[in-house]
């Protein structure tokens, strides 16, 4: 829902630089991603649309809730078709790090949208519990089935794709269908019953579920965008690594960072214990590199330091 794909090239990473930016898959398997996300796009805003005005219409708020959910989807579909595209761009002089953390903007606005709604259906739902309105039993089994059908062919033609894009927006997918056949059960007691406090019941769930999900995206993406630690990589234990390669005495300046919560950043100052000739420096670099490649880290900027030589960076905190 909340969670904006991230792009899905893969990274071919040229260890000797540090910065390899190669693409893995070829024109064609971008081009069949991004159809498919495309379609799963329109057809998805289109039903969101039809739900919204439905929801009014039926007078039901759990429908109303479902949109809000499918409403998440289409923006991450959306979100996860233009980023397809972007993820090609090559680093530019206006964005020397490229342009993966846009992926991450998306990730934001489409949490905030969710936010507000879910915030406005719970407004909706909760009086109701107390004072349930009557809500036409029929209309909501049939708009269920419409969801299932929907979601279930979006599902449908995003299955077997390969890129990360398509497996996130599936899975989104798939919680879709699920919140469809809880819609089309309370409309089918509804049906038989005159219980129409399950309808706020059921928007109420829903509601809980989709803000469980919007907040723990947040969380991971403004955690990114404040360039926090990524939570798999231990700084200790990456330390711990580099000190224990021959010709490191010491690490400090330590920084490891991520673009996109896939791409991992690192920046280092490392003491030698004794001068070493130009060869050996390069193969210490290759060392390095290829240690914290074997960690997920794939960009890696390093500072050697001969022994006794006085850290020229003003910020230089030997302790870090």
């Amino acid at each position: 829902m909340a969670q904006s794909p991230k792009h899905t090239h893969d990274h071919k990473h040229d260890h000797s630089h540090g910065h390899g930016h190669g693409h893995g898959h070829g024109h064609s398997h971008h081009h069949h991603a991004g159809n498919n996300i495309k379609v799963a796009f329109f057809l998805n805003l289109s039903f969101t649309i039809i739900e919204l005005i439905g929801g009014f219409w039926i007078n039901s708020v759990a429908i109303l809730s479902d949109a809000m959910h499918d409403l998440g989807d289409s923006l991450s579909l959306g979100l996860a078709w233009y980023f397809e595209k972007v993820s090609k761009r090559k680093r530019d002089a206006k964005f020397t790090f490229g342009y993966k953390r846009f992926s991450l903007l998306g990730a934001v606005v489409n949490s905030v949208i969710l936010l507000v709604g879910s915030i406005f259906i719970l407004t909706e739902a909760i009086p109701r519990i107390w004072d349930p309105e009557p809500v036409n039993a029929a209309g909501m089994v049939g708009f269920a089935l419409l969801g299932i059908i929907v979601n279930g062919a979006a599902v449908l033609r995003l299955k077997g794709g390969e890129s990360l894009n398509e497996k996130v927006v599936r899975l989104h997918l798939l919680e879709d269908v699920l919140g469809w056949v809880a819609v089309l059960v309370g409309g089918i007691i509804l049906y038989f019953f005159d219980w129409p406090v399950i309808d706020p019941l059921l928007s109420l769930g829903i509601t809980i579920f989709v803000l469980y999900n919007v907040v723990r995206n947040l969380r991971q993406s403004i955690k990114i965008l404040l360039q926090g630690t990524p939570s798999h990589i231990n700084t200790d234990e990456v330390k711990a690594t580099l000190e224990a390669l021959p010709n490191v005495a010491s690490v400090h300046d330590l920084h490891i960072w991520t673009m996109d919560g896939t791409y991992n950043i690192m920046s280092m100052h490392a003491v030698m214990p004794q001068a070493i000739d130009p060869e050996q420096t390069g193969l210490l670099k290759q060392d390095i590199r290829k240690a914290m490649a074997e960690m997920n880290i794939s960009h890696v900027t390093i500072e050697l330091e001969q022994p006794g030589e006085i850290c020229s960076f003003e910020g230089c905190e030997p302790d870090v």
